[in-house]
């Protein structure tokens, strides 16, 4: 089932961001059974030319890669959709019209503004061109509500057509809500429950970004659907930090 579908589906995904800019870290993480991953390339530490590497690995474990471009502009969605990734993460949006802007990259005119090529990745380098049929369809449209901002206009940015997800990024926003990193707040709270009745009203997903497993599941609770764990870096620096507290007791 296509990660669209099971989106549709309601039932929570959980993945986490890849940071690293490794192959091998991608994989490491495919493996390990999660629904999803998101390549960054907003905050990760490899750009584009490493991108093609990660998604490789993954989609040959059965795992969707998504990515985090750096800005809305629109060679930046169409560069990774051309290479083949399900679905792109728009930073940083703030109103409607600019959600609208960034999900038209996704797709191809009329609907859209994404340039019309089938010598690439996306379509096994021009042997599966009838691929364009549907590719408007299949690619998952992320847009992020990380600010004051974007928070008092959620309802109109769930309704653009073509957004799938709204995905909180909780650093951002809680301090643009003038309570960084606590996201146990009323405020913060308050704006959790402010987007998921927006994208309920909308009948679309809602996404977070968790430190950890438990909160995961905690926000998975609340009715986040789309919840990525942590990243491929922190995942490893906890994971040798545990290990070398075991080693070295108090």
């Amino acid at each position: 089932m296509s990660l669209r579908r099971r989106l549709a589906a309601g039932d929570p995904l959980y993945g986490t961001f890849l940071g690293l800019g490794a192959a091998l870290a991608a994989e490491a993480c495919a493996v390990a059974g999660f629904d999803w991953l998101l390549v960054d390339l907003e905050h990760g530490g490899g750009g584009e030319a490493s991108l093609l590497s990660q998604l490789s690995v993954a989609e040959a474990h059965g795992v969707p890669v998504l990515v985090r471009v750096e800005s809305t502009e629109r060679i930046r969605a169409g560069r990774a959709l051309d290479l083949g990734v399900a679905g792109v993460m728009f930073p940083r949006v703030e109103s409607a019209a600019q959600a609208a802007e960034a999900i038209r990259h996704l797709r191809y005119p009329p609907a859209g503004d994404r340039g019309v090529a089938t010598y690439n990745r996306a379509y096994a380098f021009g042997l599966h061109p009838e691929g364009l049929e549907t590719a408007n369809e299949r690619v998952i449209g992320i847009v992020q509500i990380e600010s004051r901002g974007a928070l008092e206009v959620v309802p109109e940015i769930a309704a653009v057509d073509g957004v799938d997800v709204l995905f909180v990024g909780p650093r951002d926003l809680s301090h643009d809500l003038g309570v960084p990193g606590q996201i146990d707040s009323p405020e913060f709270q308050d704006a959790l429950g402010r987007i998921l009745k927006a994208a309920d009203a909308a009948g679309v997903c809602t996404g977070i970004l968790a430190p950890h497993a438990e909160q995961g599941r905690r926000y998975a609770a609340m009715g986040f659907r789309f919840v990525g764990i942590s990243s491929d870096a922190t995942l490893l620096v906890n994971a040798a930090r545990r290990t070398v507290t075991d080693l070295r007791p108090a």
